[in-house]
């Protein structure tokens, strides 16, 4: 059954990497577009403009030239009208000036009269306000110039444009007449024009980015997809799926990480499956060792059980070697059976013998049997029952209440609990309790403690082994600090162990 691997839950930023490609994509479009846009956008706004004012300075000059030579030096309004009226058409309007006095603009023959400021229908121009000419087109004129400025005059954007007429002596010198000529052209044309090219422009820059989104999109997936199947893979291979490998598309950089990863986790195999033929050989050799001890062992304890009842008739130096000799058979005859035990986990040939006990009976049972009834308070409520492995289970207690009475101090405590699914079997001291550094390591195999303890005081197997028979059985072997002192030993166990061919008790 394939695995699914979840990636470990780590404190992630405000945006993902797929997130920032995309917006970094979408800005880069954005200011690119904004820019190309902007400039073609300026570029077609001052070519429009410049035509324009081009057309209307050339249109005005041609009209102009068809007044000279002036009639007459010293102008009224009628004759300043006469000038005005020569260079309007339909699409701007003039006056005339002279020192202060100003033309009134006559409308041409079958023309509409407009209503004053107003516009005419269909769009014709203003009459030309004085009031809309800039002081600083007046200077440039009066000081001779030919001069023009776009302004906005009551609300909409005019063409202003300047000159003064000159008179041309009879020796062909030329001097002011004092006449100046102002004409106006709306620009509203012009206006609508670049605003439908702005228009124009920000609706092909906002298709633009949408399209450079997409784009995006498409390149993220394609960039992403490797890393999260490179993410998938280095989880895989965490969980100890070794022969996992991704595949290597292409020749960039992450062809080459995919490369890396693939020869990283086949050196990576090679070397686990090298730890666990190792491992392998190790747990073998102890079993195998073990079981040969046994025979030799059998025997010696035979004869220490001799030694040990002949001790007290040999005089005292022999007395006391044989009693060493006996009790380090046993120790040595307790150490191997522990490792046979220790070998049956490792190699998965260790099996429950489930059977329906009732566990207050099972805990006194133990306890009486090694003549600790007295020694230990029990809370043991009355038809508690689950199928479990007897044997086991009394392993289990005979280990911890042991430890409690070797290594604690009194009172040491064994209550039970339980609920509709599971049973508790709590085994308590009220000694100095544990260090927190030795809590992690007490079910490691041969820990002890106080590297000092001496080595007849046990294995260091007994809780290595408690708890793997706890595991055998699907539950748990857990210890803590109690918060009034001493070490606690909670066991909990399923109240239905499955039977050893796996189905359902």
């Amino acid at each position: 059954m394939s695995r699914r691997c979840e990636p470990p839950v780590i404190p992630r930023p405000s945006l993902g990497l797929r997130a920032r490609l995309l917006f970094a994509f979408a800005l880069l479009s954005v200011v690119t577009a904004a820019a190309v846009a902007g400039g073609i956008y300026v570029q077609a706004r001052n070519d429009i403009l410049q035509r324009t004012q081009d057309a209307a300075v050339q249109a005005m000059t041609s009209r102009l030239e068809t007044l000279f030579p002036l009639r007459t030096a010293t102008p009224g309004p009628a004759e300043l009208g006469e000038i005005a009226a020569t260079v309007t058409d339909g699409d701007n309007s003039a006056i005339a000036v002279y020192h202060g006095m100003h033309s009134l603009l006559r409308p041409r023959p079958g023309a509409p009269d407009p209503p004053p400021g107003g516009l005419r229908p269909g769009g014709a121009a203003r009459i030309l306000d004085p009031g809309a000419i800039p002081p600083a087109l007046r200077r440039a004129v009066a000081g001779g110039d030919l001069a023009w400025k776009r302004v906005v005059w009551q609300g909409e954007p005019i063409l202003l444009i300047g000159t003064p007429l000159l008179i041309v002596e009879r020796d062909r010198t030329a001097r002011m007449s004092g006449i100046e000529v102002y004409s106006a052209r709306s620009l509203l044309p012009e206006q609508r024009s670049i605003d439908g090219l702005a228009t124009s422009a920000w609706l092909t820059g906002g298709a633009a980015l949408a399209f450079a989104i997409v784009l995006a999109l498409l390149a993220t997936r394609g960039v992403l997809r490797p890393v999260r199947e490179l993410g998938r893979a280095a989880c895989l291979l965490g969980q100890g799926e070794m022969r996992t490998r991704i595949a290597v598309r292409g020749t960039d950089e992450l062809a080459a990480v995919a490369h890396t990863f693939n020869h990283t986790a086949a050196e990576l195999e090679r070397h686990v499956e090298q730890l666990r033929e190792m491992e392998a050989d190790a747990r073998r050799f102890v079993a195998d060792v073990s079981h040969e001890l046994r025979t030799p062992l059998a025997a010696l304890a035979a004869v220490a059980d001799i030694l040990d009842e002949e001790a007290a008739r040999l005089p005292e130096p022999a007395g006391r070697a044989a009693r060493l000799v006996s009790q380090e058979t046993l120790n040595l005859t307790g150490l191997v059976n522990d490792l046979i035990e220790i070998s049956r986990f490792d190699s998965g040939v260790a099996a429950l013998v489930p059977n329906e006990v009732d566990v207050a009976e099972l805990v006194r049972s133990t306890l009486r049997t090694r003549g600790w009834s007295e020694q230990v308070r029990t809370e043991l409520p009355a038809a508690v029952t689950a199928r479990l492995d007897p044997r086991r289970v009394d392993v289990i207690l005979a280990n911890l209440v042991g430890n409690a009475l070797r290594h604690g101090e009194p009172p040491v405590s064994v209550r039970l609990s339980d609920d509709p699914h599971w049973i508790t079997l709590k085994v308590r001291d009220h000694g100095p309790g544990l260090d927190e550094v030795v809590l992690p390591h007490v079910f490691d195999r041969f820990y002890k403690a106080d590297a000092t303890r001496a080595r007849s005081e046990g294995s260091g197997l007994g809780l290595a082994i408690a708890r793997e028979n706890a595991r055998l059985h699907r539950g748990d072997l857990t210890v803590a600090n109690a918060p009034d002192g001493g070490a606690e030993f909670t066991l909990r166990l399923p109240r239905r162990t499955p039977d050893p061919d796996g189905g359902p008790a």
